[in-house]
């Protein structure tokens, strides 16, 4: 369900306002996250995919910040019950295609729908944007080549694209731990840096809680 933000009484507004104007109004911050628990859990016996359930995690965090629930749809802001997911998926072929992520509850029937999903965009060729209309999404990738510091996204000029992007890069030791880069993009009309700090917060307390996780 989609409800839409009352402006009016919206503490925000006048920083909703102020950079609903802005030629980039897109802020990006990097950090790193703790992944040792999901991984030892992945490497495990019967573990998880990693990146689905990295996914997952990430979308368990997101859908409980509200700001990343939001979206711009001209001079009003919709409000999202629940976001889902779409990513980049690397093809034998080294080109990539998109796959989409409907967030369950349940992580077993969510891997199961990602993992046909993640296969049948593997085995295509064609750059299927069909989901680009949608905007209950996050756009995510995976560098598993890269342990980043900092990133950029690739955009076009459209006033009413609002969608946050998320990006994983590769993780490295770090002492006793596996630490993951990851990038975030949201529009400043929408979030500050407190929604961006509660995402984080929320993200890191899923990696290590695991919850849902076979």
């Amino acid at each position: 369900m989609t409800t839409y933000l009352d402006l009016d009484s919206w503490p925000r507004r006048p920083h909703f306002d102020f950079y609903r104007s802005y030629d980039s109004p897109f802020w990006d911050v990097c950090a790193t996250v703790d992944v040792s628990a999901l991984v030892a859990r992945c490497r495990g016996e019967a573990g998880p995919a990693f990146t689905p359930a990295a996914i997952y995690c990430s979308l368990r965090a997101a859908n409980a910040v509200e700001n990343l629930r939001y979206r711009l749809r001209g001079d009003r802001v919709a409000v999202h019950d629940r976001i889902h997911g779409s990513s980049t998926i690397l093809r034998p072929n080294e080109t990539f295609g998109f796959a989409y992520f409907d967030f369950l509850d349940d992580y077993a029937d969510f891997e199961v729908a990602a993992l046909r999903e993640m296969a049948a965009v593997k085995a295509g060729a064609t750059l299927d944007d069909s989901g680009g209309g949608r905007d209950d999404l996050i756009y995510y990738s995976v560098l598993p080549w890269i342990h980043f510091t900092s990133f950029q996204h690739a955009r076009r000029s459209d006033p009413d694209d609002s969608v946050p992007r998320i990006v994983f890069g590769r993780y490295r030791q770090d002492g006793d731990r596996l630490l993951m880069p990851v990038s975030l993009s949201i529009h400043h009309a929408l979030a500050d840096g407190l929604h961006a700090g509660r995402f984080f917060e929320y993200f890191e307390r899923e990696l290590a809680g695991l919850h849902g996780l076979p």
